[in-house]
């Protein structure tokens, strides 16, 4: 969703009250002069038998010219608050979107999931002799967005850019901080590499000026023989700190 840019909205708001303004001034002064018109027939010089009819009609046409003028402004007033309706509105909309996305990014399984899944698919690959790709996509975003709350949001849309990109069997894996990956099973190293390209185009569509992609592809057997090389593929996308607390942890 496009960002809201406040600024040339109220310059718009300011534009458009001016204008309220000049037109209320412009009927008042056609208004005047018409009715300094109007004023010797009607009261200085007027014809017998329609004394009084000149002088409803006066009446009526300077009640008139008001209610117009008041209707001007509150017209504007009307606009402006229904435009500060709909400016709320998506505001809420788009900050439940937002919550949406971290609910999300914070149910995607961990990288303790995507080893013990990484292992079950290999064993399988190896005794079926099938292929099994795996994707590591690492976000990097942009230092415009300092939030924390607005970067876990923008990473949520990157999950759903990835889904959108894979089979409904297949799962999306948080392994680090702006750091996803794809288990595909039976997927060859030129399927993956389709998908690759999917994922990539998808993801620089969803965060144009938001955010960078790297997207990392290895195939069982094409590049790699063992699951233990699947993890070290993984495992140099990884920030360095996170990849000694694997190793501390595995002794």
């Amino acid at each position: 969703m496009a960002k809201i840019d406040q600024v040339a909205l109220d310059n718009l708001e300011k534009r458009e009250f001016q204008l309220t303004i000049l037109a209320a001034v412009f009927v008042m002064v056609l208004a005047g002069g018409v009715a300094l018109l109007m004023y010797p027939v009607v009261f200085l010089h007027p014809e017998e038998g329609s004394k009084w009819m000149l002088k409803t009609g006066f009446a009526g046409f300077c009640v008139l010219s008001i209610l117009f003028v008041v209707y001007l402004f509150d017209r504007q007033h009307t606009v402006r608050k229904l435009k500060q309706h709909l400016l709320e509105e998506i505001q809420r909309n788009v900050e439940l979107r937002n919550q949406a996305n971290v609910d999300l990014l914070h149910s995607l399984p961990d990288l303790k999931h995507f080893y013990d899944q990484l292992s079950m698919e290999f064993r399988r690959a190896m005794t079926m002799k099938q292929p099994l790709s795996v994707i590591a996509v690492k976000v990097n975003v942009g230092a415009s967005m300092k939030n924390e709350k607005d970067v876990t949001a923008a990473l949520g849309e990157a999950v759903k850019g990835i889904a959108k990109c894979l089979r409904p069997t297949d799962a999306t894996y948080l392994l680090a901080p702006a750091l996803f990956g794809v288990i595909l099973a039976e997927v060859t190293a030129s399927s993956a590499n389709l998908i690759e390209m999917k994922i990539d185009e998808t993801l620089r569509s969803v965060g144009a000026g938001k955010y960078k992609v790297e997207i990392t592809t290895c195939n069982y057997p094409e590049q790699v023989q063992s699951a233990h090389e699947l993890e070290d593929v993984v495992s140099s996308l990884m920030p360095q700190k996170q990849v000694w607390e694997e190793v501390g942890s595995s002794r």
